[in-house]
């Protein structure tokens, strides 16, 4: 078992290796959902709660899949789990809001399919974390996943307001914050250990 305090762990997957801006998992909702910030924080919020549930189960999947000597389960497992949760997620969120079922959209199924949620189950699994160890890590991922689109999202809601050459107009300039962002993020590598 690992013995990283779990404050240290929230404070690294919010910030000093956030999976969006230093891993890079993730791009695709965080460029495709980050047009509004009230979208940016439901998605963030949404796949924050798949990312808990999914690393609850997969520390039970691990422990259990080590117990019975078959670890080559544990990748299609994950997916299962993974898979299964956003299905909870899109059902509720369908009955609860319609309209911000609409306003995700495509991205919303997509989930299933985004790697920084799979990654927090490999990672957490790879690193020997226990039970409270993995939730802990689980939150500071979602959160910094959040923080990762809610400030890109702000920056292209002022950028609308802003003169920019039409060179530059659209997923150019979005690309060019988003490498400015993940710049301002390598800056947090100073407090790890």
């Amino acid at each position: 078992m690992n013995d990283t305090a779990l404050w240290t762990l929230f404070v690294d997957a919010c910030l000093i290796n956030n999976f969006v801006l230093v891993y890079f998992l993730g791009i695709c909702p965080f460029l495709g959902v980050s047009g509004k910030l009230a979208t940016a924080t439901r998605m963030g919020a949404a796949v924050s709660f798949v990312m808990l549930v999914s690393s609850m189960c997969a520390f039970g999947i691990h422990a259990l899949l080590v117990a019975i000597d078959a670890p080559y389960l544990q990748l299609i497992s994950f997916i299962a789990v993974i898979a299964s949760t956003v299905q909870l997620v899109e059902m509720f969120i369908r009955k609860v809001s319609p309209a911000l079922f609409r306003a995700l959209g495509i991205f919303l199924p997509l989930i299933t399919t985004n790697c920084a949620i799979l990654g927090v189950a490999l990672f957490q699994t790879n690193r020997g974390y226990g039970f409270a160890q993995s939730i802990v890590y689980a939150l500071g991922a979602g959160a910094g996943f959040t923080l990762a689109l809610v400030l890109i999202a702000g920056l292209r809601e002022k950028l609308e307001l802003a003169r920019t050459p039409d060179l530059v107009k659209g997923t150019a300039i979005t690309l060019v914050l988003a490498g400015l962002l993940s710049l301002c993020f390598m800056g947090f590598a100073g407090l790890s250990q």
